[in-house]
């Protein structure tokens, strides 16, 4: 046993079984996959409508994948029933269907691009763009309609690029190869053991959360009522909106999230909502007008969602085109090579062959290159769901026509092989910030009178799907490279779960949109970025005319900020290697979003780095072995107790106590007016 547990790679697997493409696709994995989709699309969603900030998933996905089919498995053996057993092919199909079902409940837009077209919304921001043209009506009908048209579209952009990406330019997908790593340690003997406990952590976690969720519902008998509302610092900076909310789901996501990420957020908070905010307010009356509504984007919202826009476009537009210059230095740098070793290579040799390969990356080629995808399959694929989307997208939105959307799909696939390669270089997907561009591009070419807000939006979503789900693709192809998963089986799973994304995505939005108000600043649900997606597009419909008085110039100090500390970060990292001082860098993206929401979530999420802070400062290989799991079950618990606390608002159900905490003074006047003196 111990010498088994000490082989490392491939070598761990030598004799064991490689079920062929068509067995790696079970029914117990579909129904695996279809059951922990439904968990992950409500915890994706959850995250949209609350924050918009979405960890990666991958981990939990994986190892809730093994879970479930290591105890379906283990009953089925002790019946003497087991036909087939589990495999880490079958794990990685698993694991990638969930994904890409989860992946399409971020880039369907339930709580930005789509949910921005509602006249809710529309009336919240308004600017002139709530024109009946420029809103549409929200149903299931025509969401799912779109999302089918859209979403599958992408994974046929840049597939015939698959083997030029995993084994020619050898792109690393961290996120795809951390995730392997993880589904080859499973199925080793040691790693079965250690996933034993780290299931057990995240189950208790999760019925922690669960519990937790249900207790804090008992005191949230009325607005501004229970644990969600607790005053931590006082509150006047409750006002100010700096509090902790008792969120399990922020916790864990702080945990998993970086600390400089973490720490971004707070500082974006503190900047904004206790330094600009306050002394804006200062000049009501004389900058904006004092009788307007709080959401409106003319009054002190306009400055806060609008600061918030500048500081996402800047460093958007910044990483599009740095990923742009390193795609083509990339690029160029493998053809010079190429041609370097073109001498003392074989010119007969394979191109995906190399003289002296290891015995993992021989054995890993030999399965990926097994089960190949006819390129012709991808490219009629895309021409014919192009064609399809061209005529039904046009015609569920009239404003945006079928030249528009012509053009948006021949220049996807050149922004999705930038995306998708960017993301092979640094893990970071930059899909929607191109969707952010999309909108200004196609919402001015439309105009304001012609429906330029609605197009604008509508352009995103064709945009997000085809480049987020490129990106996605490819990570998979590169976890199923790293896991012998057959190419065929890896696809196939991802239109599987697409598939189950785009009904259940649109389902669970309909679900929160009935029980709650969505979008609402001051609700538990504001969904930031539906404000904030509008305000682009009707930026790029109307002009700045839209903005508030000085409201321009503060956004182009903050774009130009932005962009400033993107350059000083990439400097510092090129040229100073000493002290790695480029690590304490904020991140302009993570400092914009508290713009809007302010800084609840901030605290909530630092608290979640404090503890794995010193976790890792007590044991740090306990925390790496156990604190993805801890962090894992308190966002499944808490987000999956949105699912109950829906259905009793659903039901009428109230909350027996209003816990809420007032001043003194108003203390005072409340017990006088109940004592009826």
């Amino acid at each position: 046993m111990g010498d088994e547990d000490n082989l490392k790679g491939e070598q761990a697997f030598k004799n064991s079984y490689v079920p062929k493409w068509t067995n790696q696709i079970t029914i117990r994995s579909v129904i695996t996959s279809f059951i922990l989709s439904i968990v992950f699309n409500f915890i994706v969603c959850k995250l949209n409508f609350s924050t918009g900030i979405i960890p990666s998933l991958n981990v939990a996905a994986g190892l809730l994948g093994f879970a479930v089919i290591k105890a379906y498995t283990a009953l089925l053996h002790k019946c003497g029933l087991l036909k087939q057993p589990f495999t880490r092919q079958e794990n990685t199909v698993i694991q990638t269907c969930i994904v890409a079902s989860s992946g399409i409940a971020f880039s369907s837009g339930t709580g930005s691009y789509l949910l921005a077209m509602s006249p809710y919304i529309s009336g919240q921001v308004g600017g002139g763009g709530d024109m009946p043209i420029n809103t549409k009506v929200l149903s299931l009908g025509w969401m799912m309609g779109f999302l089918f048209v859209v979403s599958f579209v992408g994974l046929f952009s840049i597939m015939p690029l698959r083997k030029l990406m995993i084994l020619k330019y050898k792109l690393t997908y961290p996120s795809g190869t951390a995730t392997a790593h993880l589904l080859n340690s499973l199925h080793t003997p040691k790693g079965a053991k250690l996933a034993k406990k780290q299931v057990a952590m995240l189950f208790k976690s999760f019925l922690g959360s669960f519990s937790f969720g249900f207790f804090q519902w008992f005191f949230n008998g009325g607005d501004g009522c229970g644990f969600s509302s607790f005053p931590t610092f006082g509150l006047q900076a409750f006002k100010q909106k700096f509090y902790f909310d008792f969120s399990c789901t922020y916790v864990g996501v702080g945990m998993i999230c970086p600390y400089i990420i973490n720490i971004s957020l707070l500082l974006g908070s503190i900047i904004s909502w206790g330094v600009m905010w306050p002394l804006i307010e200062q000049k009501k009356g004389v900058w904006y007008s004092a009788g307007l509504s709080p959401t409106s984007l003319s009054g002190i919202q306009g400055y806060r969602v609008f600061g918030a826009i500048a500081m996402m476009l800047g460093d958007g537009l910044y990483h599009c085109i740095s990923m742009l210059l390193q795609v083509a230095y990339s690029l160029k740098l493998q053809y010079s090579q190429k041609n370097e070793v073109a001498s003392s290579v074989n010119p007969e040799g394979d191109d995906y062959q190399i003289a002296e390969v290891d015995y993992d990356v021989e054995r890993r080629t030999e399965y990926f290159l097994k089960d190949q995808i006819p390129n012709w399959v991808a490219c009629s694929g895309y021409v014919v769901l192009a064609a399809v989307s061209i005529v039904t997208v046009s015609h569920i939105f009239p404003p945006l026509k079928w030249y528009h959307v012509l053009v948006a799909y021949l220049i996807a696939p050149v922004l999705a092989f930038c995306n998708a390669y960017g993301c092979g270089l640094t893990d970071w997907s930059l899909a929607s910030n191109y969707g952010k561009i999309a909108i200004i591009i196609f919402s001015s070419w439309v105009g304001l009178p012609n429906g330029g807000v609605l197009a604008g939006l509508v352009s995103c979503g064709v945009m997000m799907s085809i480049v987020s789900t490129a990106s996605d693709l490819m990570q998979d192809f590169k976890t199923g490279y790293l896991t012998l998963a057959s190419p065929r089986s890896m696809f196939l799973s991802q239109v599987i779960g697409t598939a189950m994304g785009c009904i259940m995505s649109p389902l669970i939005f309909w679900f929160f949109y009935n029980a709650y108000k969505l979008g609402d600043p001051t609700g538990a649900y504001p969904a930031p970025y539906a404000q904030v997606y509008r305000g682009i597009a009707l930026l790029g419909a109307k002009g700045f005319s839209s903005l508030p008085k000085h409201c321009l110039t503060l956004a182009i100090i903050l774009f130009c900020t932005s962009v400033l500390i993107n350059m000083i970060h990439d400097l510092l990292m090129h040229y100073e290697t000493k002290y790695k001082i480029h690590r304490y860098i904020p991140n302009p993206m993570a400092l914009a979003i508290p713009f809007y929401l302010g800084g609840y979530f901030a605290i909530d999420m630092c608290i979640g780095s404090l503890i794995l802070f010193i976790w890792e400062k007590k044991s740090k290989q306990n925390s790496k072995d156990f604190a993805p799991a801890l962090a894992s079950g308190l966002i499944c618990g808490d987000s999956l107790w949105s699912v109950p606390a829906a259905i009793l608002s659903l039901a009428g159900a109230q909350s027996p106590i209003c816990m809420k905490f007032l001043s003194a003074p108003m203390n005072l006047k409340v017990d006088k007016f109940l004592s009826g003196e």
